[in-house]
């Protein structure tokens, strides 16, 4: 199953997918490519691809890509390679944005859809503010974004209110289990447990 987590820029999406990377098992996580500079604490092939953005264009011409957006001046998007190597391997998590959540819901509709809040406009700022690498105008920026982002809520399966981020990570981690109960999750490994059922009567 796919999982696409998403919300308004510091919202706390990345750090409730680490949580969730970090405690469930059978989860992969599919890393996105970007041509923003790369934070100190992050790491090439594990948080995102870093590129240039010749490099993008040509796999936006090439129609490499599953899902792309152009966010606060740079670019982000995920392969579909990515998606479909990963994919075959387990649950898969997409941390992308909100542009890029969208068209993926008319590409993978079969696809889980998470959209993530922080509890208020203020605790936002006050967050990317924390972060330390962003100027005041981008912070303003982002803070438009948010405002013009959040009002795509009711396009989303599921809310996660990211106020406390025990609780959060915990309703987050509850919507992947309980998506990998479900009938069509489960049939694989119902098959046989109903045919050793029927050999016995």
């Amino acid at each position: 199953m796919i999982f696409i987590i998403t919300g308004p820029s510091g919202c706390g999406k990345t750090t409730l997918v680490k949580r969730v990377l970090a405690e469930i098992k059978d989860v992969q996580f599919a890393v996105s490519h970007t041509t923003r500079k790369k934070r100190r604490s992050e790491e090439e092939g594990k948080d995102y691809y870093f590129i240039s953005k010749a490099e993008f264009k040509q796999m936006i011409q090439e129609e490499r890509l599953a899902e792309w957006a152009v966010v606060h001046g740079s670019y982000y998007g995920t392969s579909r390679i990515e998606i479909e190597k990963k994919g075959m391997q387990g649950d898969l998590l997409l941390d992308i944005d909100v542009q890029g959540a969208q068209q993926m819901m008319e590409r993978y509709k079969k696809a889980i859809f998470i959209f993530v809040v922080p509890p208020s406009s203020k605790e936002l700022e006050r967050r990317l503010k924390k972060r330390g690498d962003e100027s005041p105008d981008s912070i303003k920026g982002r803070l438009e974004s948010a405002q013009k982002e959040i009002r795509c809520y009711h396009q989303f399966g599921y809310i996660v209110i990211n106020d406390e981020l025990d609780h959060a990570a915990l309703e987050l981690k509850s919507i992947i289990l309980s998506t990998r109960s479900r009938f069509e999750s489960r049939k694989k490994e119902l098959v046989p447990i109903l045919r050793g059922f029927s050999e016995d009567l």
